[in-house]
């Protein structure tokens, strides 16, 4: 009886589910070992096979695994960097071809070999054309996502995921009915229609609805989700799967949600729990002595892997020859393109699950076995490979961007200041807790000071639906105080000031049109330590005027009056103009105060002597060219653990400055970040600068 109630309550079931997904990734991720496959081995262990707790029947894990396989290939979609694809697209296109037939002949070839069918054949070839850029976050954390082996490759996604989806659409067809002549044409004709009211249908709508509703992003976030299951819906009506049209759906979309905190919150259910139940899933239709056998007869396995391996090396090393790329921008390439997770794993799952009127599968038991070996295969040997060879990628891109950085930390990249410095150069300073606004003054008049500017202590008052409410009055007398002791603090500093009250039912955007108004160059804000679930999911002020601000932002957390800071820290992890921002901020600073910066950057005891050389050269080059007399310094550590070196070091210093950097992750797949780790054990004075719509 306890057993029957533990496999079919669903709230008993969605507790369990909850409760790996919250347990298992973190104790896979300590043993280096992606977090996906922790939820696959529970899955093993709690379905049929195992302790019998979970069972892939049941309509709570069915509906979740579904939701959970519609959300991955939605968010696959939807983490497409369009922008970066129009850049380089003919090349984008060419290596999508490359990347997509060279894999594709080689899996139809694997299934010949192997006896399938033709049908099955061409599905195999489908699963090892498509990619998931598993690495796109170890690219950002060196810095190279502008180098043209990068953008070529994430551009080239869209070709062979939506290529790879169309065959899959093709396979599954003709293996559900009697195929005809015509019957394909009519499930071409009908995809090819329904695919142009997807991708431009709901990217008008979307415009549309997003310019309408304004500020409400809670409805944003209610059409998104809508617009991802009426195309779902939609493709099964035209007679495809669902997953074709969530991935449609992610691309019509993609440029209107932009990096807005709606994506942010889209992304954040499916990674915490959709697409986790998803793999869950997987982990439950694993049959173990199925895999068991196929393990034993590993060659089927062992060919898929190694085709997949060798066949994606031939479509980069293609490249390299078609557009003269050097080795570390094809190794690259190839890398990012060897993970085979979202359109892979969810095109097998459906190719398993479609029955033919006879009952026979498209794919059998132990070709699904074999691509779950190759999702945990190519999961951990791309990103490695990423690694390895993408760093080598950041010497190739960096002498390139020197010349513009003699420029002020506040200028746009091309060395124009925008209109706004033309004006008086203004840091706006939003103030709340009288305990830690003096700091806040003290830092923003410090700037203003070496910029002989003005500062803007700004009050935001909640707005109440009746303007003589008693409790608005008794905000505004208390905004009014604070804005007072801010005018006091400003005086020690004989800085121009000018106050301002504002009352706004948003805070983050009361703050960020203040600012725009008043054409501020800058804005300094408090630290909030705000990082539970709520602050996740409906993100947080500080997130919030990062997205909407039109200037630079510094979030601080002073430990200490800035007047004494005499050494600063400033973590270089590359070259690129957002991170020297960080260093020339803090340039600044120091100037004031008469201090020394040290730039710090931290190899892995990989990286070859000449590369840290020229590193060291470029990074000379840059200091060399400052128009401030500051004491800087450059130091270079060897270490694997980039954050504990960076803390370790920090500990000596009075502040330590550090870049904002947000990580895309494909499929929603959560990946921890340096500057993160860094906050968090840092317990010193920081500033976290972030540039405007980071």
């Amino acid at each position: 009886m306890a057993s029957n109630l533990l496999t079919e309550s669903p709230i008993i079931q969605f507790t369990i589910l909850l409760t790996v997904i919250f347990t298992v990734p973190p104790i896979f991720e300590r043993l280096r070992l992606p977090g996906l496959v922790g939820l696959l081995v529970a899955g093993i262990v709690l379905g049929p096979n195992g302790l019998k707790l979970l069972n892939s029947d049941s309509e709570t894990v069915s509906l979740l695994s579904d939701i959970g396989k519609v959300y991955l290939m939605f968010v696959a979609g939807l983490e497409i960097d369009l922008k970066q694809f129009y850049k380089t697209k003919n090349r984008s296109i060419v290596f999508g071809i490359l990347t997509f037939l060279v894999p594709f002949i080689a899996g139809i070839f694997v299934g010949q070999l192997f006896n399938f069918g033709w049908n099955a054949s061409i599905l195999i070839g489908s699963l090892l054309a498509s990619h998931t850029l598993l690495a796109y976050p170890i690219v950002s954390r060196l810095g190279v996502v502008m180098n043209e082996a990068v953008t070529v490759t994430v551009g080239a996604t869209i070709f062979t995921d939506t290529a790879a989806l169309l065959v899959l659409a093709i396979c599954v067809g003709i293996h559900g009915g009697e195929f005809s002549p015509m019957s394909l044409a009519s499930l071409l004709g009908g995809l090819a229609f329904y695919s142009l009211i997807v991708l431009f249908g709901f990217d008008w709508a979307g415009k549309e609805f997003f310019r309408r509703s304004g500020d409400e992003q809670s409805n944003q976030f209610l059409f998104i989700l809508l617009a991802l299951f009426l195309a779902s819906v939609g493709a099964q009506i035209v007679g495809v799967e669902k997953i074709v049209g969530a991935f449609l759906a992610g691309l019509a979309v993609n440029d209107v949600v932009g990096r807005s905190p709606v994506k942010e919150k889209i992304e954040f259910i499916g990674s915490v729990l959709f697409i986790p139940c998803f793999f869950v899933d997987m982990g439950l239709l694993i049959n173990i002595p199925a895999f068991i056998k196929t393990l034993s007869s590993i060659s089927l396995t062992v060919v898929i892997v190694a085709a997949l391996v060798l066949s994606k090396f031939i479509a980069a090393f293609l490249a390299k020859l078609i557009y003269r790329y050097n080795n570390p921008q094809m190794l690259t390439m190839w890398s990012l393109s060897l993970p085979q997770v979202a359109a892979t794993l969810a095109a097998a799952l459906v190719a398993y699950q479609s029955l033919n009127p006879a009952g026979e599968r498209l794919i059998s038991e132990s070709v699904l076995n074999s691509v779950i070996v190759l999702m945990v295969v190519t999961s951990i040997m791309g990103p490695l490979i990423t690694a390895r060879f993408a760093a080598l990628l950041q010497m190739h891109q960096t002498d390139l961007e020197t010349e513009n950085f003699s420029t002020t930390w506040w200028e746009s990249y091309d060395g124009q200041p925008p209109e706004r410095t033309q004006d008086t150069f203004t840091v706006a300073v939003p103030i709340y807790n009288p305990q830690t606004q003096r700091y806040l003054i003290e830092m923003a008049a410090l700037i203003a000071q070496h910029q002989s500017g003005r500062i803007l202590p700004l009050a935001i008052t909640k707005a109440h639906v009746h303007m003589d409410d008693p409790q608005l009055a008794i905000s505004l007398k208390q905004s009014q105080q604070r804005l007072k002791m801010a005018e006091e603090i400003s005086q020690e500093f004989n800085v121009q000031v000018s106050t301002a009250i504002r009352i706004d039912d948003d805070i983050a955007l009361a703050i960020s049109r203040t600012s725009r108004e008043q054409n501020a160059s800058l804005i300094v804000m408090g630290w909030s330590r705000t990082t539970g679930l709520r602050a996740r999911l409906f993100g947080n002020v500080i997130d919030s005027v990062f997205w909407s601000s039109h200037c630079p932002v510094a979030v601080t957390r002073l430990i200490s009056s800035p007047k004494t800071i005499a050494r600063i820290i400033v973590p270089i992890g590359d070259l690129r103009p957002q991170t020297i921002s960080a260093w020339r901020f803090a340039e600044m600073l120091a100037d004031v105060n008469k201090a020394e910066v040290v730039l710090l950057h931290v190899f892995n005891y990989k990286t070859p002597s000449h590369l840290v050389e020229q590193f060291t050269t470029q990074l000379s080059e840059i200091v060399a060219k400052s128009k401030l007399q500051v004491n800087t310094n450059i130091q270079i550590i060897r270490d694997d653990d980039v954050a504990k070196t960076i803390v370790r070091q920090a500990q000596a210093f009075d502040l330590a400055v550090l870049r904002s950097v947000r990580y895309r992750t494909t499929g929603g797949l959560a990946v921890s970040e340096v500057t993160t780790q860094v906050i968090e054990e840092l317990t010193g004075s920081i500033v976290l600068l972030g540039e405007a719509h980071l």
